[in-house]
């Protein structure tokens, strides 16, 4: 009998123990689940506040460029004479059967291999009558140095006291003599030099080239660029229609292909 009652007693601390062990391991599985629970929490705080802190920086970015484009909104926006409605130089006829708009910077590498391309070709057909070109300058590159927009400055300068014909000699000599991207710039000496041998008298032109007389008109004509969708340079018109070349011999051939 005794031997049995040990057993029993046996069996039941057995019971116990584990039941002991069952309430340990469910207390340590709560305190886990609250764990976890709190590291979720913490983590979804941090994420809240990353995020408000992005927002925040947004908003005073966003912020900033738009007060930085309501100052720039003071500056005159005065076309130079001869400009066209759309920010531009027309060269040929109004009436031209076929109609060409060229955005372009002054300092976009591809502008330049464009007009290399075919601006023989191109002045040949405008001689003929058989097209007009309107030359938009833009100065999308500013980012990179402040001669994009100096470059458009100064070309509205020349179209502004010197005329058409002049400025778009002008216009060549800017592409003729284009910087690299990576520098050295060309500075306001080099660009009334240029201005002169297109045919500008130097004291007609260094004032406005120098003072960036044109700075609003030319910061318009990059704003409404954007509006019509243009966001790349060379973008070229036929006809209203956008050029979607794969290379410049494509973009030339659609400009003064028949």
């Amino acid at each position: 009998m005794a031997q049995k009652k040990t057993s029993h007693r046996t069996a039941e601390e057995k019971a116990a123990t584990q039941a002991k062990r069952d309430a340990r391991r469910a207390r340590t599985e709560r305190a886990r689940a609250q764990a976890e629970e709190r590291r979720k929490a913490a983590k979804r705080k941090e994420q809240l506040t990353r995020v408000g802190l992005i927002a925040g920086v947004l908003v005073l970015i966003v912020g900033g460029y738009f007060l930085v484009t309501s100052l720039g909104s003071d500056k005159p926006t005065t076309p130079p004479a001869g400009a066209s409605d759309n920010f531009g130089l027309l060269v040929g006829e109004p009436d031209a059967p076929k109609e060409i708009v060229v955005y372009e910077d002054f300092l976009c590498p591809f502008c330049g291999d464009l007009e290399v391309t075919v601006r023989d070709q191109l002045d040949a057909a405008v001689e003929a009558g058989e097209v007009n070109v309107e030359y938009r300058p833009l100065p999308f590159l500013e980012g990179i140095d402040d001669y994009s927009p100096e470059a458009a400055n100064a070309f509205a300068v020349v179209l502004d006291e010197s005329g058409p014909e002049v400025a778009k000699a002008f216009h060549d000599l800017l592409f003729d003599n284009q910087p690299p991207e990576s520098g050295p710039f060309p500075d306001s000496d080099d660009l009334v030099d240029w201005a002169v041998e297109a045919g500008a008298t130097e004291a007609d032109v260094r004032p406005g080239i120098e003072d960036m007389a044109f700075e609003g008109w030319v910061d318009a004509a990059g704003e409404a660029a954007s509006k019509e969708g243009v966001n790349s340079t060379p973008t070229v018109l036929v006809d209203g229609e956008k050029v979607e070349g794969q290379t410049m011999a494509d973009i030339a051939a659609a400009m003064v292909g028949s």
